[in-house]
């Protein structure tokens, strides 16, 4: 079954789609999937505007730079915002708040050769492979500070081509464990292993069965009859046979990976695409059926179960139409489920799915599947990333989200014709969040781009606010109109740049920071003190997930207008038994819509409940000053009482006036007050003062002297009180109104008339 690598180099088993103007019968580098070595010669020359998020749609997709293809991508366990990329041949990107990306090239100390791979183990270290020299294994090197610095590099794995690690990601007993696994040629791969965290590797063990490419590791859990050891179970699974039908075997390890039990061989693969000297294409681009592997480490309820993923023709043959297949094992590989096709377009038929990578959440056993997928473009000449998950050991599907916000070609043309767009990328995820690296041809060139799933769409409006000198006048809206799968929370917070030179900037958000349910916004006000210089600032909303990611920002432009619509000369309060008096003034009027007064009760607590009261038209503009007067005869007991204006534009800004008091005590006479208004239509109000608990009657007269009407007010305490008197169906004309009162101990009796007028 095993065919030695310089045997098919000599039966011409020759890769045209990865250099198509290399000639096919002298190509040695047909069966090996490293960078093809006349590619170096044409980079894409690199072109960065570092982690610049592409919005369109109101969803993110990162932009790196422009690199070669082929990335690698890891998160940190411990603190989710720090992520890793890195991109052929040597071109990494690092962040530590999940947003801003920094570009990097470490050192190996020897020249590399690619197929970049990357891990983070729970202790917080990083790692990073690259293959070296003429490719004779690969190189690792560790940094403690997120891919600042780097470590010297040892050696990692021996072996020609195709290089992959897994991490132990457990606090078992083989936490941080690393498993290095590369094809050696002749039909050997190579397994090597570091104990002490990356420092230092040995080889362990060759397997006879590697000859294609796609030689992969993985750590999961195992039961040993009493209980799970938790990174129990290390994987390895081999690549053989041929392109059209090839074999996988599995390999078990329940000893950190000292040895290694063969428990299984499957055919399950086929081509994908068109097949063009014994490889696999996709519109001339290169690939091939890896089988991907990850297993269940978590204590969900398919812990310890093995996930092979996978892309195939189906039906199968050269010339039909992808899938992305997966399977599982119960038994650690030895048997395995029934396919499940992973893509669910609708004429999978004519649509090509392919280019797998996944990973399986180690805190709830998720596993995530991401694949490139041509189902929005007939022709099948252009696609998109998709992703997907499943939350039940791989027996169903979520249903797959287009994860890039733009299609693009499969096929890129560039100075040398070439058509190598790298052989895999990776997706990985903390607490079900996750983050994905890949190439994107949008920009018809190779572009460095990561993206999150499940994700929400941001939108920040207007995008443009102005806002006065001193006041809380200005605000956006912050909304989430959409989301891919995402059900957790986003909080937003705000920032403004620059910082101005004098005064300050705060921000209030009403009711709430946070959406949980989508789609929904929330408001958020812009409050300006401290005599800011008039200038354009750029105001920047952030919202994050849970633990920080996904994250996502949104700009609006607040510009500072000198301008204050309302001066205010002068705003007093003065009390008259239980009826307050506010008077006020104002030098000049911009855009005034009027003023909103509100009142509070000084509450003993200390604690001020503001309630609108009343609104007083404004003058619109104006340079002329203007007088306005106010009496609040709604009080209905003593107490201090505050007042404050609210004065609003046409445009909805407002800024709130000084805080004023009076003082409300226990009248010291009886007192009946003219109505308010007077002239009236249809109803008044009428006011009176009871200096003693008192029982009250309010009697109505028309102009003859004749009764119209009478109330008994019954018994009432000492204060101010009134009474709303409505006349729908009387008479234009003068009325009259009269209190009769009687105190409690009968000692003292009032009585007084007032005249009204009634106009309709």
């Amino acid at each position: 079954m095993t065919v030695s690598l310089l045997n098919r180099i000599a039966t011409g088993f020759l890769l045209i789609c990865g250099f198509i103007t290399v000639n096919a019968q002298n190509n040695p580098e047909a069966i090996f999937d490293r960078l093809p070595s006349d590619w170096q010669k044409f980079a894409p020359p690199f072109l960065s505007l570092e982690s610049t998020p592409v919005n369109i749609g109101d969803y993110d997709n990162f932009f790196f730079g422009t690199e070669q293809a082929e990335p690698h991508f890891s998160m940190d366990p411990t603190n989710p915002m720090r992520m890793f990329a890195a991109y052929n041949v040597n071109a990494a990107y690092y962040t530590a708040d999940g947003h801003d990306w920094t570009r990097i090239v470490p050192s190996f100390g020897v020249s590399v050769q690619g197929d970049p791979l990357t891990a983070w183990g729970i202790d917080g270290v990083l790692h990073y492979q690259s293959m070296y020299g003429n490719i004779t294994g690969s190189k690792n090197i560790r940094s403690t500070n997120g891919g600042q610095t780097w470590t010297a590099a040892v050696t990692g794995v021996d072996g020609v081509d195709k290089n992959w690690m897994a991490i132990d990601q457990t606090t078992g007993p083989y936490s941080n464990y690393i498993y290095n696994v590369m094809t050696g040629g002749s039909g050997v791969g190579y397994i090597h292993r570091s104990t002490n965290g990356g420092l230092t590797f040995a080889r362990v063990t060759q397997l006879s069965t590697q000859v294609l490419p796609g030689m992969m590791s993985a750590v999961g859990s195992y039961f040993n009859g009493t209980s799970w050891i938790e990174g129990g179970s290390v994987f390895v699974v081999t690549h053989s046979g041929t392109n059209a039908a090839g074999i996988y075997s599995f390999y078990h390890s329940t000893d950190g990976g000292a040895t290694f039990t063969l428990k299984s061989q499957q055919t399950f693969s086929n081509i994908i695409g068109t097949e063009i000297s014994g490889r696999s294409t996709v519109q001339n681009m290169r690939t091939r059926p890896y089988p991907m592997i990850a297993a269940d480490n978590s204590n969900g309820p398919y812990k310890g179960r093995l996930y092979l993923v996978y892309a195939s023709n189906n039906p199968s043959g050269t010339g039909n139409k992808s899938d992305i297949f997966s399977r599982y094992s119960t038994d650690y590989g030895a048997t395995w489920s029934a396919p499940k096709v992973v893509n669910d377009d609708a004429n999978p038929q004519s649509n090509h799915s392919f280019f797998p990578a996944i990973w399986c959440d180690i805190s709830s056993g998720r596993l995530y599947v991401k694949f490139y997928d041509t189902r929005r473009v007939p022709t099948s000449d252009s696609m998109d990333v998709y992703a997907t998950y499943t939350d039940d050991g791989g027996q169903t599907f979520a249903p797959n989200q287009r994860v890039t916000n733009r299609t693009f070609k499969i096929k890129v043309s560039s100075g040398t014709g070439a058509n190598y767009q790298g052989d895999y990328d990776a997706i990985q995820s903390v607490d079900n969040q996750a983050f994905m690296a890949y190439t994107d041809f949008r920009s018809s060139n190779f572009g460095a781009y990561g993206s999150y799933f499940p994700d929400y769409a941001m939108r920040v409006l207007p995008s443009t606010v102005t806002a006065a000198i001193d006041m809380d006048s200005a605000f956006v809206y912050v909304s989430v109109p959409s989301v891919k799968a995402y059900e957790k929370s986003v909080k937003f917070t705000a920032a403004i740049s620059p910082t101005p030179t004098t005064g300050s900037f705060s921000f209030r958000f009403e009711g709430k920071d946070s959406l949980t349910s989508y789609p929904d916004s929330l408001k958020l006000w812009i409050i300006t003190s401290g005599g800011i210089p008039e200038a354009n600032y750029t105001l920047t909303v952030t919202g994050r997930g849970p633990r920080g990611i996904p994250v996502h920002k949104r700009t609006a432009t607040v510009t500072i207008n000198g301008v204050v619509p309302v001066e205010l000369s002068s705003f007093a309060a003065t009390s008259d038994g239980f009826n307050v008096r506010l008077d006020w003034s104002t030098a000049t009027e911009t855009n005034n819509r009027g003023f909103e007064i509100e009142r509070a009760a000084d509450d003993a607590s200390g604690s001020i409940s503001w309630n609108k009261i009343a609104f007083v038209d404004g003058k619109g503009t104006t340079s002329e000053t203007n007088e306005y007067l106010f009496n609040d005869k709604s009080i209905s007991k003593p107490g201090r009482y505050l007042y404050r204006l609210r004065q609003i534009d046409f445009d909805g800004r407002f800024e709130y006036s000084d805080i004023v008091d009076a003082t409300v005590t226990t009248p010291s006479v009886y007192a009946l007050h003219q109505n308010f208004p007077n002239p009236f239509n249809p109803s008044t109000t009428i006011s009176f003062s009871l200096p003693a608990e008192s029982n009250v009657k309010l009697s109505f007269y028309d102009a003859a002297g004749n009764l119209v009407e009478q109330f008994q007010k019954g018994v009432l305490p000492a204060g101010m009180h009134s009474h709303i008197h409505a006349m729908q169906n009387a008479a234009s004309g003068a009325y009259f109104y009269t209190i009769e009162a009687v105190s409690a101990d009968g000692q003292n009796t009032f009585r007084s008339t007032k005249k009204m007028l009634l106009m309709k």
